[in-house]
């Protein structure tokens, strides 16, 4: 067994002990607390009925229910907070691997970006190769947003719940973005490289990346120097990349592990044909993409798709395409395609092409709104699937970035944002599925602008 495949062993062999462990703890050391949560939860509901009831908030019973929910609040918060405690030994396995995932992530763009754009030459070239990419981008975003938004009227996953409207005060814990072209630009635009570094902006840092690559290749022979110098950072932070990949299967097992032990197996039967639905849909996404791929790459698709397995994994498990980034971007090389192309084109997809959460937003959407029996006409869908077009470019390749964009959209449409709370639960689930399309959609689109641009090469072992 090679190095890699034994790595996806491993990975593969993790996920299976960790839902083991998950269930074992799930039934045995944490059923006191989940039923305790439950308690809580049902409790704070009935309250909340009593309390839209009640017309008259000046009474001495709509005090003594106020009373009645903050108790019960505090009830669960405190029972949510000694789980967690609990379960500190798993998550922080994943918390460290993804913290490591995250220092290099940075400085791996940055300096791949730098190389890569230098090495292309004038601006020109750039403009050509991002053209392309950018074509590439929209296309796949506005496939995979129209094919949730077909695939959620086919199915209808919402209409089972049929769920009484609840009180627009309701509280998810997600806060909202505003769907603003001013924080939109603030977004993209970076008003300090360092801050843009250390708070992981991967599209601050691809645009800071862009003026600094092309102003090398433009002192000439000068520039020489900081290309060597960038490309040497590079292939050391690649380095560091083997050391910490190595740590994958540990935070695979502590995050299957801490997800399973808090919601149980009961969370695949309560959601299982939403779940199903969604998977569904992000299979027929996985074969429309590589169908499309195909097209253009010829059988080369399938070695592609075969050298994904272990990106993928590690994207599925940890719920995070970054954490997929730096392997995704060494088997693209030894796939066939040009440093220059995949440090160009890569750090944008995580921008600009998470097909997976693309077609996640307009699914979930509309399962909340159907949930509600609130019915949105054609061209309201249509101008839905457009926002969420603008307002997920640039979201972070990490946990629950989607619930906050769609959180901001739905508003627009008078869906309650407390509907939210139907996805919180099975969102871990829900995450990892999107996740490794993203990793998919990724290196398809570094593939076939690598094969547009006559740079992909024979792969390599």
């Amino acid at each position: 067994m090679s190095k890699n495949n034994r790595l996806t062993f491993f990975i593969f062999l993790a996920l299976i002990l960790g839902v083991a462990l998950g269930y074992f703890l799930n039934v045995n050391s944490f059923k006191g607390y989940n039923e305790d949560i439950a308690k809580a939860e049902n409790n704070i509901k009935g309250i909340e009925v009593k309390l839209n009831n009640l017309k008259d908030t000046t009474v001495v019973q709509y005090a003594e229910l106020k009373v009645q929910k903050v108790a019960a609040q505090k009830e669960r918060v405190e029972a949510e907070k000694i789980r967690e405690k609990k379960l500190e030994p798993l998550t922080l396995l994943s918390d460290i691997f993804l913290r490591l995932i995250k220092m290099i992530v940075a400085p791996l763009v940055f300096s791949t970006l730098v190389v890569g754009v230098a090495k292309v030459g004038d601006i020109k070239a750039v403009g050509r190769i991002g053209g392309k990419t950018m074509l590439w981008f929209m296309s796949a975003s506005l496939l995979s947003l129209v094919l949730g938004m077909i695939m959620v009227n086919i199915f209808k996953p919402g209409e089972a719940m049929n769920l009484p409207l609840p009180p627009s005060n309701a509280d998810t814990g997600i806060h909202k973005v505003a769907v603003s072209l001013k924080d939109f630009i603030s977004h993209i635009v970076p008003k300090s490289m360092t801050e843009a570094m250390a708070t992981n902006e991967i599209l601050q840092i691809v645009v800071f990346s862009l003026f600094f690559g092309v102003a090398t290749a433009a002192i000439g022979e000068k520039g020489q120097l900081i290309i060597k110098f960038f490309d040497a950072v590079a292939h050391v932070i690649l380095k560091v990349t083997g050391y910490v990949m190595n740590f994958a299967p540990f935070a695979v097992f502590g995050a299957m592990a801490a997800i399973v032990a808090k919601q149980g197996l009961s969370v695949l039967s309560t959601y299982a044909l939403f779940i199903g639905e969604f998977y569904s849909s992000m299979l027929l996404l996985w074969i429309l993409l590589i169908f499309i791929g195909f097209a253009i790459l010829k059988k080369r698709v399938f070695n592609l798709m075969n050298r994904m397995k272990e990106p993928v994994l590690v994207a599925f498990s940890t719920a995070s395409s970054e954490a997929a980034y730096p392997k995704t971007m060494l088997q693209l090389e030894r796939f066939g395609c040009k440093e220059k192309i995949v440090s160009f084109v890569l750090p944008l997809g995580y921008s600009f092409n998470l097909d997976g959460s693309m077609l996640y937003m307009t699914f979930a959407s509309l399962f909340i709104a159907q949930s509600y029996g609130i019915h949105l006409s054609f061209e309201q869908q249509i101008s839905m699937l457009l926002i969420l077009m603008l307002t997920s470019k640039g979201i972070a390749g990490v946990p629950r970035a989607s619930l906050v964009v769609i959180a901001g959209t739905i508003a627009s449409f008078n869906i309650p944002e407390a509907g939210l709370a139907l996805l919180i639960g099975i969102d871990p689930l829900l995450d990892m599925g999107r996740s490794a399309t993203n990793v998919i959609g990724n290196s398809i689109a570094t593939a076939v602008v690598s094969k547009w641009e006559g740079e992909l090469s024979e792969p390599q072992d």
